[in-house]
Parts: structure tokens; C-alpha cells; sequence
């Protein structure tokens, strides 16, 4: 049993057994969301967690184990999501429209991200964050001004094949949850989630993924011992981008929208790099427990402190404190905590504990 893990895993076991509580925890989470907390909120949040799990797993191969800082990475997260939504609207909800967007997305995708990486990763770090930031930009503004394609700021409303639309139904409920396209949807998202997180898993713990950390780590140590730093560089700036556009897809198929604010916003580039910081960098682990902490946060934290305001009814100055409308200094101060007590982020605290197999 644990040697078919380790095979599962690529050999990157959690190393805490607290870590691996709570990976159990966020997978079995998932997997039943949908029936522990029945609800349009929570399977929106759960979804939302499992793209975001995606997205910045992907950009985590950049930053945290080759030691690239993109700020382009939500441009090929819009371009999945527009592939799927261009392609759906224009031939139809069919399976093979999904397929179509898709694969011309990824193809946009790779071709973009070679570009970028080699006529950008020659010069020094801050440079490329800074056309990465141009080049991101740039495509955002294209996406609003082509209405015709795009539909502009409006974005594009789409339907998707019938078993996966909110208007298919089964006959019969299963543990009192109504079985229709949106569950199916949901856990068609769970799958490829999990298939593309373990595959990411295997991508780092490969040669490849030791070479990348290699060149993170000692950058002239790589070059002298004979990898050609700028090849390495562009191939993970092209698989970062690939799984990002594959997340930008996912996310356009949850909604059946997508718009200008819904991919290529700039505040989802920070909520990236927030949830790096928080789950912990180089380690695709980080990227599931970060996503998961802050997108419930950011779901939740408004909820908790209306409880909180109407508990404090009898205290004015600390029911105004507590006010939902200052959630996001809550927020602000929640990542403050996190990042001093968990200065490596969460994953990488825990697996610096004692318990941590080697």
C-alpha cells in the first residue's frame, strides 16, 4: 500500500504526519463537498479551490522551483478560459468544441511562452517580471477591445454539452443531493484537478524538475556543469504555461462565462502570489493547502464576522471592529500571522518539524 503511494506520489511523500492529516482532509473535502455542505456557495468555493490548486501549482513550477517571478502567468489562464468560451460559443455546446478551444488555447499558449522565455529570460530577474507585467497587460487590454471575439468587458455567456448543464438531471437523488449536470461538472473538475496535480508532482520530482532546482538554487553552478540555463528556463515557462491555460479552461467550464475580470485580472495575479507565500514555495503541496486556506477565507471570512459583529452587540467598539466591511483587514492580517509564524509557509514549516521523514 504505501509502495503504490509512493508511486502515486512520484516518492514526494508529505514528510509530516500533520501535513499528511490535512492533505487527507482538503482531498476528502473535495471529493464530498457537495453532500457534507449542500449549498450553490460551497460547491462554487470547492470548485473555485481546485482550479486555484491548478493555477498556482503552475506557477509555483516558475517561482518556486526554478526561481522565475512571471507576472504574464494569468494571461495564459485567460487564454484557456477564452479558448473554451470562443470555441463553445461559436461552434456550439458539443464535447468537440471543448476539445477544439482547448487544444488551440494550448497551442497560443506554447507559443506565447516560448517567446516570452526566449527573448526574455536572458536578462536579469527583475527585467523579465517587468515584461512579463507589459506583455500581461498588454493581452488584457487586447481581450477587452476585441468585443467582436471576446465580447468585449461584457465577456461571453456560453452553454456546454447537455450532461454537464445545470438542466440535466438523473431521476433519482443520491443521499437526498439532486443528481444534475452541475455535480457532474463539479466532479469532471475534481478529476482533472487531481490528474493534473499528479502530474505536476511527477514533472518536479523527474531529472527535469531536479534540473530546474538545481538552476534555482546555484544558476552559473548548472551552466558550468554543462545545462543550458536558458533552454531549461523557457521549458518550464512553456509546462507552467500549459497547466495554466488547462486551469483557465476548467474555470470557464464551471461558470459557462468568461470575461476580461473573470481570468485576466490583475488582483488574481496577487491572489497567486498571496497563496505562494502562504502554502509555501517549491513544494506543489503548498500550492493545495494555501489555495484551500485562502479561497475559504476569502469566501467565508465575511460570514464569520457577521456572526462575530451580532455576538458583539453589547460591545459597539468591538461589533465595529469586527465589522463585515473590514474583512479584507482581517484578510490582510490573516497573511501577516501566516507568514510570521510560518515564515516557509505552511507546508514547509511542518515538514521542518521532527517528524519529518527523510
Amino acid at each position: 500500500m504505501t509502495a503504490m503511494l509512493r508511486r502515486i506520489l512520484s516518492n514526494d511523500m508529505p514528510g509530516s504526519r500533520i501535513l499528511a492529516v490535512l492533505l487527507v482532509l482538503l482531498v476528502v473535502g473535495l471529493a464530498f463537498a457537495p453532500f457534507l455542505v449542500p449549498g450553490v456557495k460551497a460547491i462554487n468555493v470547492a470548485a473555485k479551490v481546485m482550479i486555484f490548486i491548478v493555477l498556482v501549482a503552475s506557477f509555483d513550477l516558475l517561482l518556486g522551483y526554478t526561481g522565475i517571478v512571471s507576472f504574464a502567468h494569468t494571461m495564459f489562464f485567460g487564454i484557456g478560459a477564452y479558448g473554451v468560451a470562443i470555441a463553445s460559443t461559436v461552434l456550439g455546446p458539443a464535447w468537440q468544441s471543448l476539445a477544439a478551444g482547448m487544444g488551440l488555447a494550448l497551442a497560443l499558449s506554447l507559443i506565447l511562452a516560448c517567446l516570452i522565455g526566449l527573448f526574455s529570460l536572458r536578462v536579469r530577474a527583475i527585467f523579465f517580471a517587468m515584461i512579463t507585467l507589459a506583455v500581461g497587460s498588454a493581452f488584457a487590454s487586447l481581450a477587452s477591445q476585441l468585443s467582436d471575439l471576446t465580447g468585449g468587458e461584457d465577456g461571453l455567456t456560453f452553454s456546454a454539452p447537455a450532461v454537464i448543464s445545470p438542466g440535466f438531471e438523473f431521476a433519482n437523488p443520491l443521499f437526498g443531493i439532486a443528481m444534475d449536470g452541475r455535480l457532474i461538472c463539479y466532479y469532471l473538475i475534481f478529476a482533472l484537478a487531481l490528474i493534473l496535480v499528479l502530474v505536476m508532482l511527477r514533472i518536479v520530482n523527474s531529472p527535469f524538475g531536479r534540473v530546474l532546482q538545481a538552476i534555482r538554487d546555484n544558476e552559473f553552478r548548472a551552466e558550468a556543469i554543462g545545462y543550458p540555463v536558458v533552454v531549461y528556463r523557457t521549458m518550464a515557462a512553456v509546462v507552467s504555461a500549459l497547466f495554466a491555460c488547462l486551469a483557465g479552461g476548467m474555470l470557464a467550464l464551471w461558470l459557462k462565462y468568461n470575461g476580461p475580470d473573470t481570468s485576466l485580472s490583475m488582483e488574481i495575479m496577487v491572489d497567486v502570489l498571496l497563496i505562494v507565500v502562504i502554502g509555501g514555495m517549491g513544494t506543489i503541496y503548498g500550492a493545495a493547502i494555501g489555495a484551500a486556506i485562502f479561497i475559504v477565507a476569502q469566501n467565508y471570512l465575511q460570514d464569520l464576522l457577521t456572526i462575530g459583529t451580532k455576538a458583539a452587540g453589547s460591545l459597539p467598539a468591538f461589533a465595529a471592529v469586527l465589522s463585515p466591511d473590514r474583512w479584507l483587514l482581517w484578510l490582510g492580517l490573516l497573511f501577516v500571522l501566516s507568514v510570521y509564524f510560518f515564515p516557509t509557509g505552511i507546508v514547509g514549516t511542518l515538514r521542518g518539524t521532527p517528524e519529518r521523514k527523510h
